[in-house]
């Protein structure tokens, strides 16, 4: 291609699958859409890891003919989309991926804390839900990943903003890790204490009420000593 040539993709992962090149909605096909999927989630990867990843129940020759089909499907429908390295296959540096941006936001906060904008990382991790609607064994993998990711993510931020006392920002986190994860229970200390320090009292109580009554359906345990002081001179 010349340089005027270039165009820019944007591949979204999260809620549904969409592709957009240069602003304009591309329609793909549910099996280039897991081709493209797979090097978005994986990066580049010898043919072999593709074929054993998407058709595993497919003989190896079947196999490498459907993703050469594939490959030459996404090829004549978004040009300049796959880079082919003969053995490698790879997505265009050219392609921006939101799951690259939630997971470099993630990384930042797992290795310095929180010392950005903190309702920007809320919200750009909040929705980000990947591929809802999607049971490929790999896929499933990667949800389940991604969502202890934005558990721990959210426990950081809802932490590190009620250090800052930005009680809005820590409220909001927390509740967003404990929609995850009901009982996840330091999220509930986090979530009570971000509303006693608001002079919110009964809130602190109800938030201590339905982790109590859900950790006793669930799990027929009490609330630890620990949550138990939190709400304890209410």
């Amino acid at each position: 291609m010349g340089s005027g040539d270039f165009c820019h993709f944007q591949l979204s992962l999260f809620q549904s699958w969409k592709l957009r090149r240069d602003s304009c909605i591309v329609h793909v096909a549910a099996r280039q859409q897991r081709l493209i999927t797979a090097l978005a989630i994986n990066g580049p990867r010898p043919r072999s890891y593709l074929v054993g990843l998407l058709w595993p129940e497919s003989p190896e020759s079947r196999a490498m003919e459907s993703l050469r089909v594939s490959m030459h499907l996404v090829s004549r429908q978004v040009p300049g989309l796959l880079v082919n390295e003969g053995a490698e296959l790879s997505l265009s540096d050219l392609v921006d991926v939101d799951l690259h941006r939630v997971r470099s936001c993630v990384r930042e906060l797992s290795q310095t804390g929180l010392n950005g904008n903190a309702a920007w990382a809320l919200n750009l991790l909040r929705d980000a839900e990947l591929l809802p609607g999607w049971y490929d064994d790999w896929v499933l993998f990667e949800q389940s990943r991604l969502r202890q990711d934005r558990l721990h993510a959210f426990h950081v931020i809802a932490r590190g903003s009620l250090a800052r006392c930005d009680f809005e920002v820590a409220l909001e986190a927390s509740e967003a890790a404990l929609e995850l994860e009901p009982l996840y229970e330091s999220a509930v200390g986090l979530l009570i204490q971000a509303h006693r320090q608001q002079g919110n009292n009964a809130a602190a109580l109800r938030a201590f009420e339905k982790y109590r009554a859900k950790l006793n359906e669930d799990m027929g345990l009490a609330p630890s000593e620990a949550i138990q002081r939190l709400v304890s001179e209410i």
